[in-house]
């Protein structure tokens, strides 16, 4: 007997080792499986990274910064508006109207931008549906807005542009990006103008980003601070006041074939800007509207975002509307382009504008050559020798060998050609009268084209501008309202 409960106790334990050894096989199995699903849901989600292991610098302070606006006297009451302008500068003034329009029909202060360097910041292809995201476009422009800012080549929109017939009938108003920043993140400027950018505390920029991530919509949705608007030229065209086209489709749409090459969803529809993020809309009781791109361009029948041309049952902005059609340069640019023209150019002159290393304009010489060489034949005939022409191009002069613009320097007889360079002494006192009102010691900002539009602006001989190049369309409505007698 004893013999045999020695046998079954034996017997009995050797069938629970196993049984052990299986359970906890079953619990390392388990354990696994479940690290491995929250690895799987963490990384499927970056918010839900951050938020298991990073610690948001903006949890406890991601209203403070509206609160400062609010406390500041001449501010209080006051909603604001910020966009993301990109590409070259005639792109970017196109913006700036954009943004005036939206900002008077929502009733809320434009934060003015400053002039971007040329292409620093792209959005894409709106036709193609091929954009960047607001977000990414908001916090790239916030980032070189800051650089420009840090480097001291920070040019405001509102120091190239002409904007006193809009603030002095209260149809606008305005305050500048920098003291925007200043009063948003609670920084003061004066660290940005020493000389020596080195000794910038790293906290002042970590500061700076925390602002622009809170400002480009990083930061989650903050309805009373700020509210950033997702919707872009894939998705919407604004409208304003068009009745029965409130939420309707828009003409234009991506193509099937699109649709399957880039795997496309979007659909675009047309959405009134006031009723969308006007009065009882969710943006609204936001202290900051913060749109992403603002340019438009008509295609294929539509505006590929904007689409506000008129506003017959609002005075106020119809009235607007004819305003922005065209707005000046400052009077220290085009009192310079009226100088170069009646002392230094002297005799009537053509002006020839020639785009030719840019985009598309590269693959086009021989047409534009061809346009060119016509009115000057047409001129020798009947204008008396030497004809005068004034000359502003992107191709340097190094360059011109064995061109029509070649052929045109060594026909001195019966051709005499102007060109500005940023070297001319003119160039660099108009570029310090610009930056002359500025308290740090601001480099000279690039205003060779905007002089040299304004030199065109007198040409009574004539203008001839490049098919399809903005700045040629930007000369001749500065002709037509014949900015040079004024």
């Amino acid at each position: 007997m004893e013999a045999l409960n020695s046998n079954t106790i034996r017997m009995n334990r050797f069938r629970r080792k196993p049984t052990n050894n299986h359970r906890s096989k079953q619990l390392l199995f388990i354990s696994l499986l479940a690290i491995f699903f929250v690895l799987l849901l963490c990384f499927s989600n970056k918010y839900t990274i951050n938020s298991l292991f990073l610690s948001n610098p903006l949890k406890n302070t991601r209203f403070s910064q509206c609160v400062k606006l609010n406390e500041v006297q001449s501010l209080k009451g006051q909603k604001f508006l910020w966009y993301a302008p990109h590409s070259g500068f005639s792109n970017q003034l196109s913006e700036f109207k954009n943004a005036v329009l939206m900002s008077a029909i929502l009733n809320r202060t434009l934060i003015i931008p400053p002039v971007l360097d040329h292409h620093a910041v792209v959005l894409g292809s709106c036709p193609k549906f091929r954009v960047s995201d607001p977000k990414e476009l908001r916090f790239a422009v916030w980032n070189h807005a800051i650089e420009l800012i840090q480097s001291r080549r920070y040019v405001s929109m509102a120091d190239i542009i002409d904007l006193s017939s809009l603030v002095s009938d209260s149809a606008l108003q305005v305050i500048d990006f920098r003291n925007f920043v200043s009063l948003f993140c609670d920084i003061d400027f004066n660290y940005f103008c020493v000389k020596d950018s080195s000794i910038i505390q790293d906290s002042l920029l970590e500061k700076l980003s925390q602002c622009g991530s809170l400002l480009s919509g990083y930061s989650g949705d903050n309805n009373e601070c700020v509210y950033a608007v997702e919707e872009d030229c894939r998705t919407t065209v604004w409208t304003y006041q068009r009745n029965g086209e409130n939420g309707v489709l828009d003409s234009f749409q991506p193509d099937e074939q699109l649709k399957k090459k880039k795997k496309i969803s979007f659909v675009r529809r047309r959405k009134d800007v006031y009723n969308a993020l006007g009065p009882h809309s969710r943006a609204e009781s936001a202290t900051i509207l913060s749109f992403g791109t603002l340019f438009t361009a008509p295609y294929k029948g539509s505006e590929s975002y904007i689409d506000i041309h008129e506003a017959p049952n609002d005075k106020k902005i119809q009235s607007l509307i004819t305003k922005i059609e065209f707005l000046p340069f400052v009077p220290e640019i085009l009192d310079a382009g009226k100088a170069y023209a009646f002392h230094t150019v002297k005799s009537p002159f053509l002006c020839a504008q020639l785009r030719l290393l840019d985009g598309q304009f590269k693959n086009h010489w021989k047409g534009t050559f061809e346009g060119l060489k016509q009115k000057v034949d047409s001129l020798r005939e009947k204008e008396r020798l030497p004809v005068h022409i004034f000359v502003m191009t992107d191709l340097p002069m190094s360059n011109w060998s064995g061109t029509y613009l070649g052929d045109l320097a060594n026909d001195s007889d019966s051709i005499k050609l102007f060109v500005l360079s940023e070297e001319d002494e003119l160039i660099k006192k108009t570029a310090m009268k610009v930056v002359d009102k500025k308290d740090c010691d601001m480099r000279p900002p690039d205003i060779l084209l905007h002089v040299e539009e304004s030199v065109c602006s007198c040409a009574s001989l004539g203008f001839f501008g490049t098919a399809g190049s903005t700045i040629a369309d930007t000369i001749e409505m500065m002709r037509k309202k014949e900015i040079c007698s004024k």
